[in-house]
Parts: C-alpha cells; sequence; structure tokens
C-alpha cells in the first residue's frame, strides 16, 4: 500500500488513541517495546547479534579485515558502518545500491559509535603507517515494524561487545592472521541511542511504523554509558519546539540506561 495513503488511513486512528492517552499498540508513551538480544548468531564473524524490537527485526554482523591505516591517523585502525534494507523486510524497501535511508541509518550509528569512543581504535593498529584492522559492521534489516535507528544501535554494540580480534603478525611487511588466537575487542563505552516521534505535542518513545508514518518529526539520541549526550539526530521535515527539545532529550537520556540494562542482561 502506498505510504500516503496509508499516513491518511491510519492517522486519524493514531491521533485519537494518542489524545486519549494510549498509543495504538497499548503502550505508555515513554515505554519500549519488548526487546530480545541473541549474541553470536553468525558463526563466521568475528562477532554478531540478533535484535528484536517489538516486530522490528534485524541481524548485525561485525567483520575484521586488514587493511590500510588513514594517512591522518596512521597509529588508529579504521570503523566502516553498512546498512542492508533487504526488500523482503518491507514493501517500501527496494534493491539496488543504498538510498537515503539506509545511508542515514549507518551513518547515525556509525556517529553514535565514534563519538561515544566506544571502540579503542589505537588497539586495532597492527604497523603504525602500514597495516591495521578494519572493523566493518554490517546491518541486515529482516522485518520493519518501525524505529530502525535504535534496533540497529542495540545489534551493532551488541555484536562490537563481543567481537574477538585474531591475532596479527608482521612478517616481511606481510600480515599473518592467526585466526584460532583471539582477543577480546577493546570497548570503552555502550552506547545507546533514543528514537523520539513528535505528533503534535506529545512525545512518544520508540515509535512503530505506524507512529513513523504520521510522526511529524523524528530525534534520535545517542547516550554514553556516563550519561552523556555524543551524538542528535533529526529526522523528517517537521520542527521541534525549544521545549519540546529539552523534555525529548532527558526522556532520552533517562530511558538510554533502561536499555542498556536490558541489553546488557542478556549478553
Amino acid at each position: 500500500m502506498d505510504l500516503d495513503l496509508l499516513s491518511r488511513i491510519k492517522r486519524h486512528e493514531v491521533l485519537a488513541a494518542i489524545k486519549a492517552g494510549e498509543r495504538i499498540d497499548g503502550r505508555d508513551f515513554e515505554e519500549f517495546r519488548p526487546i530480545e538480544v541473541r549474541a553470536g548468531v553468525i558463526s563466521k564473524a568475528n562477532g554478531s547479534a540478533l535484535v528484536r524490537l517489538g516486530n522490528t527485526q534485524l541481524v548485525v554482523g561485525v567483520k575484521l579485515e586488514v587493511g590500510r591505516p588513514y594517512p591522518d591517523s596512521p597509529n588508529e585502525g579504521a570503523l566502516a558502518v553498512n546498512a542492508e534494507l533487504v526488500p523482503l523486510a518491507d514493501p517500501s524497501f527496494e534493491p539496488g545500491p543504498p538510498d537515503e535511508n539506509a545511508i542515514e541509518l549507518s551513518r547515525v550509528v556509525d556517529r553514535g559509535i565514534r563519538e561515544s569512543e566506544m571502540i579503542d581504535l589505537e588497539e586495532l593498529c597492527i604497523k603504525e603507517g602500514e597495516h591495521c584492522w578494519v572493523t566493518f559492521v554490517d546491518i541486515h534489516i529482516l522485518d520493519h515494524d518501525g524505529n530502525l535507528f535504535d534496533a540497529s544501535m542495540i545489534g551493532s554494540v551488541s555484536a562490537l561487545s563481543i567481537t574477538e580480534v585474531p591475532k596479527a603478525k608482521v612478517m616481511d611487511d606481510e600480515v599473518k592472521v592467526i585466526e584460532e588466537n583471539t582477543e577480546p575487542l577493546a570497548i570503552n563505552d555502550f552506547p545507546i541511542s533514543v528514537t523520539i516521534a513528535r505528533v503534535g505535542e506529545y512525545l512518544l518513545v520508540d515509535p512503530c511504523l505506524e507512529e513513523e508514518i504520521i510522526m511529524d518529526t523524528r530525534l534520535t539520541v545517542t547516550v554514553t554509558e556516563s550519561g552523556e549526550v555524543c551524538a542528535v539526530q533529526k529526522g523528517e521535515f517537521g520542527d521541534l519546539p525549544e521545549h519540546l527539545l529539552e523534555d525529548a532529550i532527558d526522556l532520552a537520556t533517562k530511558k538510554a540506561e533502561e536499555v542498556r540494562r536490558t541489553v546488557k542482561a542478556q549478553l
């Protein structure tokens, strides 16, 4: 069904529920859907996680490959985050190169990981200026029912938190990788993003797909373990008044700690 048509059909129903103090799926405005995390689901990956956030489902795989450091950071490894919106996950997803939605999703996750300094990139340097580990984080959406941002962040940080780095030795300017000898990836933080939809004067945490279709704007706030906001992404064309922006950031900071506890308990 065309999203514009669905929006017109559903908007009245969703707004009526919100004005009555409820959400279309029965949650409170500040309530996340159930979160389920299964780590280590891909045997060939260095780290992986399957995440269910309500009916949204995705899998994240982490793969380490030997590469060359960037010239401006010769003593650091590299990070690359990619998101694939699989057509079977939603009728609006199309095959082909990543579209603007996939690019935005990967950049939001990438920024949250970088700005929180979750990964100690210096620990991924094999030989300064010549060899390093490149950390590929690949996000595959399996079922889309809203809030891909938070589900993808949960999956990415969960997969990274259990990632094993193979030992590597430089011999005659070549890198020998010892796959059977590994050590945990150096982790400094556990960032969590919280996405909030504005519908009129209401703020809805973890919007489902029907709420995303009719929302005025979206705000994704990434929060570190110490409670600091390290990244913010606004989506959609609507505005976010200053008083609602402050409320949204305060709400995201509070909810991030709850989500973090829930996720860590399952790893």
